[in-house]
C-alpha cells in the first residue's frame, strides 16, 4: 500500500476520510488485490503515527461499502467489487488514439445508447436559443463578459423564482437562489455553511453517489437510510445521529417511488425535532408522464427547512451549466459569511444565464417543457411495452411513470459482469444499478436511460438486448 505517500498531515479533511479515500483507491485500482490481507488498526495506527480512532473510522466505512470485510480473529481483507466500482481507481490515461477507449470520456458509439442521462438534444430550440444568445449579447452588455454575481445573474434568479412558485410549488425570493454550474458545486457549498448545524447526514439507499461521496469528502458521517415501498424510511432517520437527509421525493433516484404527503410531513417534523434540514433533489420534477407533476416538498409549509435543488441540465441541455438551490432563510447569513471567507467567483457563464432569461422571459421555457415531456413520454411507453413483450417473465420493470430512465431485473443464471459485457459485445449501453447501493450490491438490475435514444431504436435495441442475454 501507498499509505505513507498519500497522507497529508496538512489537509483540512480529517484523518478517517483521507485513510477512506486512500485505500479505497487501492482497492479500486488494483493495488489491494481482492483477498488481501489489510494491516490491523493498531499496526496501521501506528505506522501513520495517529490514534486507532480515525483507521478504525475508516476500517468501518469500508466494511458499510463493501470495500472491506471484517473476519473473526482474523483481520480485514479486500471483497470482490462489482462494476462500475472496479473503474473507479483507473489511473489517467495517456490520450493517443491507442488510449482512447479508456478515457474517462470514452469516444466509443454504440448502436443503441440508453444513457441514463442523455437528452433529446434534436429538440433542443437551436434557432430561438441562437436569437437570444445574440439579443443578450451586444455591444453595451460587456458586463457579461466578467464573473458577474457570484450568487447567479438576478434577472435569472427572478425567472427561477417565478417558474417555481407557479410549477414546482416552491416558495422563494430571488435572494433565496444560488446558481451553480453543476450539482458537485452546489452541494460543496452546502457542505461549508452546513458545519455549524450537523456533522452527519443520511441519504437514500440505494441513492444518488454524488452526494455521499461530495459530503463524506467534506467530514460528514454519511449514513445510508433503507427505502420502504414508498421511499425514505423516516423511521430508521431518527435511530441515526444526523441532522440532514438528502432525498429525491418527487422520482426517487434510481428506484422511481414518490414520496406520499404522508411521508413528507414526517420528514419535515424530523427536520423540527432534530433542528436539522432536508436537502430536496427535484432533478426531474418536472417529467412525469402518469398525472400532474408533484409539488415539491420544499412548499408544504412555511419556514421549511429544506434546501432545494434544480437545474436545467436534464430539461433542456447540460452544456449550459446552469443550476441552483434554494436555501431556506435561516441559511442565507451563513451562505453570505462563507462568500466573504471564500471569495469564489461564479461558476455558471453569465452569457448563458443572460440568455436563459430571456428565454423564460418569453415564454419559452414553458413550451420546451411541454413538449419535452410529450416527447420522452412517447420514449417512456415504448421503451415499457418493448420490455413487456420481449422479456415478459425474465424482466421486471422498476420505477414507471417518471423521469428519464427505468430499471429493469433481469431474472438469469449470468453473472451481473457477464451480462454487462454481453451487451457491450453486442453494441448496446446499458449500467448496473450495484453503484447505487451502500454497499455496492449486484441484484441484476439495470439503468435504462431512454432520454437520448431515437425512439425508433428503442424496440430494436430491447429485441437485441434479449437477443444476447437468453438465445
Amino acid at each position: 500500500m501507498l499509505l505513507i505517500q498519500k497522507w497529508d498531515d496538512q489537509s483540512p479533511l480529517p484523518h478517517y476520510v483521507q485513510l477512506y479515500e486512500t485505500i479505497k483507491q487501492e482497492i479500486a485500482s488494483g493495488q489491494l488485490a481482492v483477498g488481501s490481507r489489510l494491516p490491523s488498526i493498531r499496526k496501521l495506527a501506528d505506522l501513520l503515527a495517529i490514534s486507532t480512532t480515525p483507521v478504525e473510522l475508516a476500517y468501518q466505512q469500508l466494511i458499510a461499502e463493501g470495500f472491506i470485510e471484517s473476519k473473526p480473529k482474523r483481520g480485514y481483507y479486500v471483497q470482490q467489487l462489482p462494476e462500475p466500482y472496479m473503474r473507479l481507481g483507473e489511473e489517467k490515461p495517456e490520450t493517443n488514439a491507442a488510449n482512447k477507449d479508456h478515457l474517462l470520456w470514452g469516444e466509443r458509439r454504440y448502436r443503441y445508447d440508453f444513457h441514463l442521462s442523455k437528452n433529446d438534444f434534436r429538440s433542443f430550440p437551436f434557432r430561438t436559443w441562437s436569437r437570444l444568445l445574440q439579443q443578450a449579447l451586444h455591444p453595451d452588455a460587456k458586463e457579461l463578459l466578467f464573473y458577474g454575481d457570484p450568487q447567479g445573474e438576478l434577472g435569472l434568479r427572478q425567472e427561477i423564482a417565478r417558474y417555481l412558485y407557479h410549477f414546482r410549488g416552491v416558495k422563494c425570493l430571488p435572494e433565496q437562489i444560488v446558481v451553480g454550474a453543476e450539482q458537485h458545486l452546489l452541494l460543496s457549498f452546502l457542505g461549508q455553511i452546513l458545519k455549524p448545524y450537523a456533522s452527519g447526514i443520511g441519504v437514500e439507499n440505494p441513492g444518488y453517489p454524488l452526494v455521499s461521496s461530495t459530503f463524506r469528502q467534506r467530514g460528514y458521517d454519511v449514513v445510508p437510510i433503507d427505502l420502504e415501498e414508498d421511499g425514505l424510511s423516516v423511521e430508521e432517520l431518527y435511530k441515526h445521529d444526523v441532522q440532514l437527509a438528502h432525498v429525491s421525493p418527487s422520482h426517487q433516484y434510481p428506484r422511481g417511488m414518490m414520496l406520499p404527503i404522508a411521508k413528507r410531513l414526517q420528514l419535515l417534523e424530523w427536520t423540527k425535532k432534530v433542528n436539522g434540514f432536508v436537502i430536496e433533489d427535484d432533478y426531474d420534477g418536472e417529467f412525469r408522464y402518469q398525472g400532474r407533476p408533484i409539488p415539491s416538498l420544499q412548499g408544504l409549509l412555511p419556514d421549511s427547512r429544506v434546501i432545494y435543488l434544480g437545474g436545467f441540465s436534464q430539461s433542456l441541455a447540460p452544456a449550459l451549466c446552469i443550476n441552483y438551490m434554494v436555501l431556506p432563510a435561516i441559511l442565507l447569513d451563513d451562505f453570505r459569511r462563507f462568500y466573504w471567507e471564500t471569495l469564489f467567483e461564479q461558476s455558471s457563464s453569465p452569457i448563458h444565464q443572460q440568455t436563459l432569461r430571456l428565454f423564460m422571459q418569453e415564454g419559452y421555457w414553458e413550451r420546451h417543457v411541454r413538449k419535452m415531456r410529450n416527447i420522452y413520454r412517447k420514449k417512456h411507453d415504448r421503451l415499457v411495452a418493448s420490455i413487456q413483450t420481449h422479456f415478459q417473465e425474465r424482466g421486471q420493470i422498476i420505477g414507471k411513470g417518471a423521469g428519464f430512465h427505468l430499471l429493469l431485473q433481469v431474472d438469469s443464471p449470468k453473472s451481473e459482469a457477464v451480462l454487462l459485457q454481453e451487451a457491450r459485445d453486442a453494441g448496446i449501453r446499458i449500467a448496473s444499478s450495484a453503484y447505487t447501493w451502500s454497499p455496492p450490491i449486484e441484484r441484476k438490475e439495470f439503468i435504462l436511460g431512454f432520454g437520448g435514444i431515437e425512439i425508433d431504436d428503442i424496440e430494436p435495441g430491447i429485441a437485441r438486448l434479449h437477443q444476447v442475454w437468453f438465445s
